[in-house]
């Protein structure tokens, strides 16, 4: 097909911003040499890079997943690993070894949880008086106390969690759900990322790159406040017609570039991102407005609660996301907002009385939708905290450091047990030691519930075959499975 010489896709681009503003449209722009210059055609991979559904390997458990990110490390001996010898020997000299992070602030005594345990649910889940609603759904979740990754970093932590490694670059779990998946919704992102008020966790978009993978399957990052979506209306003078005859235009301009470059499968996902960003005008603001919710969700969630209501307004939006199609959702948290090196006996409680609610909430409310044999609700950060005391600068001041070598996350809904405890940590919740899950054994696993073989979903590039899991001895763990 000839080229149309009204004039370039780029310059029309340029002169015509009119409103189809995502994420992933704006990261287009920032690309838009690479639209209009030769690209090396991809001979391998699949098909077409879009987000229509595509069929998994086998059956799948899971549908859709909501992932509860608490960036910092929760302290898993206070929230969800009690450990009387903690209390027993609180402020004596740990007998072991300890590896700190911050060797300023080190101190070798054994800090005691101030909190109480108690048994929850039928199952009798221990679970601390800091999460009292969580407590009500333990019936629904799987415990795991035995997390590990092993490197104490931050950033190194929370690229193991995020994309199988401990270097950056790499897709995202959520890019490689979608990008195997597909959506079930061609009018919302597959990839949503809902933002604290206070702003990104640290570290930023690495929490929802899209790696090497094409652009089409970067997370698309929702505001809290409005604009949710920014540049996502028309300009006044571009509303309804005029906005569709500028659509109609570049469509065709992109027809015609990609007919004159066949196999260019990264420039078909760069038209898809183009595509979706239009039909998001309407479907957005629909998805992200919870006026029209029942006050008894509103209530159940704390949306009436100002402690509460941020993070309630976010978990209800990611269950309408979840119902109308979105494959991924993730929640933030600002900051490094867990990472209690200091101020834990004050800040952890500011930290559950904002989050366990609504977290527990969503559980609740997926379940009584028939949504959570279906959806994955996952709560956990990078990382965990030692079994000693930091920052002995008296009691107000103390916190505890890093520990990335046992510690806990929690899974309800898509094909994971109910009310069911995985794996321990030694006395001291120090080390997972019994039924350790590697951080890519969570993976595996994650991918399996989705009907997804961690060993075959795989991109390739500069001749090799890229995985989430990437060579690493990862199994399946069907100990957690319903």
């Amino acid at each position: 097909m000839k080229r149309l010489s009204l004039c370039s896709r780029r310059h029309f681009l340029q002169a015509n911003s009119f409103g189809l503003g995502t994420l992933a449209l704006a990261s287009l722009l920032r690309e838009e040499g690479l639209l209009a210059a030769p690209v090396k055609p991809l001979t391998d991979g699949p098909d077409r890079y879009d987000l229509l559904p595509k069929r998994p390997h086998f059956d799948p458990k899971a549908k859709a997943m909501i992932s509860l990110f608490m960036m910092g490390g929760p302290s898993q001996m206070d929230l969800y690993d009690p450990k009387p010898m903690l209390t027993k020997y609180d402020g004596q000299k740990f007998p072991g070894e300890i590896k700190y992070d911050n060797l300023a602030q080190a101190s070798s005594k054994v800090f005691g949880s101030p909190w109480k345990f108690s048994p929850k649910g039928r199952c009798g889940m221990e679970l601390s008086e800091l999460l009292p609603k969580l407590g009500e759904v333990a019936d629904d979740i799987t415990l795991i106390r035995s997390m590990q990754s092993g490197v104490n970093n931050h950033q190194q932590a929370l690229f193991a969690i995020n994309n199988g490694r401990i270097i950056g670059g790499r897709p995202a779990l959520g890019s490689w759900l979608t990008y195997g998946l597909g959506s079930e919704t061609q009018e919302l992102p597959a990839y949503v990322v809902l933002a604290h008020p206070g702003g990104l966790p640290t570290f930023q978009n690495e929490h929802f790159t899209n790696g090497w993978l094409p652009s089409l399957y970067q997370g698309t990052l929702i505001r809290p406040t409005e604009p949710h979506i920014l540049n996502l209306d028309p300009q006044p003078a571009f509303e309804g017609a005029p906005q569709r005859r500028q659509l109609d235009l570049l469509e065709t301009f992109n027809e015609a570039h990609l007919a004159e470059h066949p196999g260019e499968l990264d420039l078909q996902a760069r038209i898809s991102s183009y595509e979706l960003a239009a039909k998001m005008q309407t479907s957005a603001k629909e998805a992200l407005d919870i006026s029209n919710e029942p006050e008894s969700i509103k209530k159940l969630y704390g949306v009436d609660n100002p402690l509460t209501r941020d993070y309630a307004t976010r978990c209800i939006i990611a269950r309408r996301l979840v119902e109308r199609g979105v494959r991924f959702v993730q929640v933030l948290n600002s900051g490094q907002s867990w990472d209690q090196h200091g101020s834990l006996i004050t800040a952890l409680p500011a930290n559950c009385v904002a989050t366990d609610q609504p977290s527990a909430a969503l559980v609740a409310d997926l379940k009584q939708r028939g949504l959570l044999d279906s959806t994955v609700v996952h709560c956990g950060g990078e990382m965990g905290r030692l079994p000693v005391l930091q920052n002995d600068a008296g009691r107000a001041k103390w916190g505890r450091d890093h520990n990335t070598h046992g510690f806990s996350h929690w899974i309800a809904g898509g094909g994971f047990k109910r009310g069911h405890v995985h794996g321990e940590t030694d006395e001291w919740g120090h080390k997972a030691v019994k039924d350790i899950v590697h951080h890519y054994d969570w993976h595996a696993t994650l991918l399996h519930n989705f009907g997804l073989d961690h060993t075959q979903l795989a991109y390739k590039r500069n001749g090799t075959a890229a995985t989430l899991t990437d060579g690493q001895e990862a199994r399946v763990v069907t100990e957690i499975l319903a």
